[in-house]
């Protein structure tokens, strides 16, 4: 069947049929997709894939999307704030995987250093798609498990660059006489000349991003026009993949290099927004063909042998996480379950395979048969957690790993704890923005002025460009987790329109809202909301006060401090008037008289807790 539609047709039924009997039977999402696959693949009812180019051409299609889309999603930021665990936890499962696996294909099976190497590569990579859609649905973000899968992912997917660069030089190691599929700019050049090529062309994809992607969304952010973001992105998405496909690399790792230089950009979130209706669909896609291409005739004909690497490798990997996660000192259920959630082979393992078999470091025997061993090991990873969660974990004694909330002492807890979103950053979000800031309380930011988010993120603050307005930007930027949200959005109707959204798609987050006027608060109390403020500069400052209130401070401190921040900000206007004919003179008094104004109302809190010290030990003696 060679319809294009007609095929668009099967994959789509399929999915939709599988994957709603595998949620109906509690198995997830993924599993699923992976059965439709099979089921309409060429080994099975043959509907799809006969030839195998087309599944192919859906699989290549797939993983370099959902690559982009996770290096998207790898905020720099947060890989700082949990270096420690990356480096540590992906350092000890790399190497204890990689190491093992290698000397068992070295020894036990006759393979040479540089096959047995690669192989020890492939083992180790994990499925970013099954572990992050997993901990999604079972609500283990904020779990030790969660956050030590989530740093071993990291570290694999940054490992992948390095790991890309080396293979070449382990075929050079066996005088293996490389060919290549894909045309490329540096056939028959010698091996060190194009692994140079590679990590050249990486430089020039970061150089590229600092200095000329992000200039250029600053001016399609002008535009206003949705559309081009999507366009932009699959602009540099397809650039970036042609540039590795030229230096003879996978177009998925371009795309993944892609999806991190863009990782903090201001307009990330809108082109998450953008492309969200698609990413659910092209990872069912990618799993779809994964399915389709596990090869029945060579599990039918070698099925000893298929086992074998299958049970071996995910023993390999599985031992090795349990014994991370004794050293992280994990519960025993908690570690068995950290065990299971990583020990599948993971996509990348496609990309490594498709070099390793281009450049001959791995013959097409074994090519076959790991890439069977990768995808049958995706499709029992959701069983045995299936299996895990009705009778292991059970047996073992379910034991919380996720940190009961403290009580907040000082606004260090506050800090760690809260996370407070301020749609719309006029004069209004602004003033509640700087007093909250000012109190080191940090806030995530959205607003639609492309100039303005310019400005923000030069004096520190940490804004997005995006319609606060999209519900998939709602989404993107996590605001079901959000303990509350400042809507201050320009015109009223806008604003009015978001305090709907919110209420209607995500009912637990606390909405504070300003209203333009009189008129236009009788409208939101009328619809039964409690914290509706009329805007002008003092409002939003008490608006401030009282997220100070929430978040824990008594209401005598909380007063004070925006007393003292009305009466510094009164000073400080009056400096910042001499300057606004000057952007560059601008933003550098801005941060100083803001760095100033922080270290005054921390100055002032601290006095006053060690005069409430130090009445409390008096009174006691």
């Amino acid at each position: 069947m060679n319809d294009f539609l007609a095929q668009a047709f099967i994959f789509l039924f399929a999915a939709v049929i599988c994957v709603l009997i595998s949620k109906k039977l509690g198995m997830g999402s993924v599993l699923g997709y992976l059965f439709a696959g099979v089921l309409i693949g060429p080994f099975v009812l043959g509907f799809v894939g006969k030839d195998g180019a087309d599944i192919m051409h859906a699989t290549e299609f797939g993983v370099v999307m959902m690559l982009f889309l996770v290096g998207l999603e790898l905020d720099p930021k947060e890989f700082w704030k949990i270096r420690k665990e990356i480096i540590g936890l992906g350092t000890a499962q790399a190497l204890g995987t990689t190491l093992i696996t290698t000397a068992v294909c070295y020894f036990a099976l006759n393979l040479g250093m540089g096959t047995s190497i690669t192989i020890g590569f492939v083992v180790t990579m994990s499925s970013t798609a099954i572990i992050l859609q997993t901990i999604s649905e079972k609500g283990l973000n904020k779990s030790d498990v969660g956050k030590s899968s989530f740093a071993v992912l990291l570290f694999q997917d940054i490992m992948v660059i390095p790991v890309m660069a080396l293979i070449p030089l382990l075929a050079v190691s066996k005088k293996i006489p490389i060919s290549t599929t894909h045309s490329s700019m540096l056939d028959g050049q010698p091996v060190l000349m194009k692994t140079m090529a590679i990590l050249g062309a990486i430089t020039v994809i970061f150089l590229v991003g600092n200095y000329i992607v992000n200039p250029l969304f600053k001016s399609v952010g002008r535009l206003q026009i949705r559309e081009i973001y999507t366009a932009s992105a699959l602009l540099l998405v397809i650039g970036v993949s042609l540039l590795m496909q030229q230096v003879g690399l996978s177009p998925a790792l371009g795309a993944f290099i892609a999806g991190v230089v863009l990782a903090n950009n201001p307009y990330k979130h809108q082109l998450e927004s953008d492309i969200e209706p698609f990413k659910a669909l092209l990872l069912g896609i990618f799993f779809i063909a994964v399915g389709s291409t596990i090869n029945f005739g060579i599990i039918a004909a070698e099925p000893l042998i298929i086992l074998s690497l299958l049970v071996g490798s995910m023993a390999i990997k599985a031992i090795v996480l349990f014994a991370i996660g004794k050293w992280k000192k994990f519960p025993k259920d908690q570690s068995f379950l950290f065990a299971i959630l990583l020990s599948q082979i993971g996509e990348f393992a496609f990309v490594i395979l498709a070099l390793g078999k281009t450049i001959n470091i791995i013959d097409q025997t074994w090519y076959d048969y790991l890439l069977a061993t990768t995808a049958l090991s995706m499709v029992v990873t959701p069983i045995l957690m299936l299996l895990n969660e009705k009778w292991i974990s059970p047996y073992l004694g379910l034991t919380p790993s996720a940190k009961n909330d403290q009580p907040y002492d000082d606004l260090s807890h506050i800090s760690a704890d809260k996370k407070i979103i301020i749609a719309g950053f006029g004069d209004f979000g602004n003033t509640i923005g700087r007093l909250l800031q000012a109190n080191d309380i940090p806030t995530l930011v959205l607003d639609n002025d492309a100039e303005r988010v310019d400005h923000l993120r030069k004096l520190g603050f940490n804004v997005y460009y995006g319609d606060a307005t999209s519900i998939n930007i709602l989404k993107s930027i996590g605001v079901e987790k959000a303990d509350y949200v400042i809507a201050a959005m320009d015109p009223p109707d806008v604003n009015q329109h978001l305090v709907e959204i919110l209420h209607k798609n995500f009912p637990d987050v606390e909405v504070i809202i300003r209203a333009k006027n009189r008129k236009n608060a009788y409208e939101y109390l009328q619809d039964g909301f409690t914290e509706v403020y009329r805007e002008n500069f003092f409002t939003a400052v008490y608006v401030g006060s009282v997220m100070l209130e929430k978040l824990g401070l008594s209401h005598e401190d909380a007063r004070t401090q925006s007393e003292l921040f009305i009466r510094s900000d009164r000073a400080s206007l009056r400096k910042l008037a001499k300057n606004i004919h000057n952007l560059e003179d601008y933003i550098t008094v801005s941060r100083l008289e803001f760095e100033q104004q922080s270290n005054l109302l921390k100055e002032s809190l601290r006095q006053k807790r060690e005069t409430k010290d130090t009445d409390t030990t008096d009174t006691t003696e």
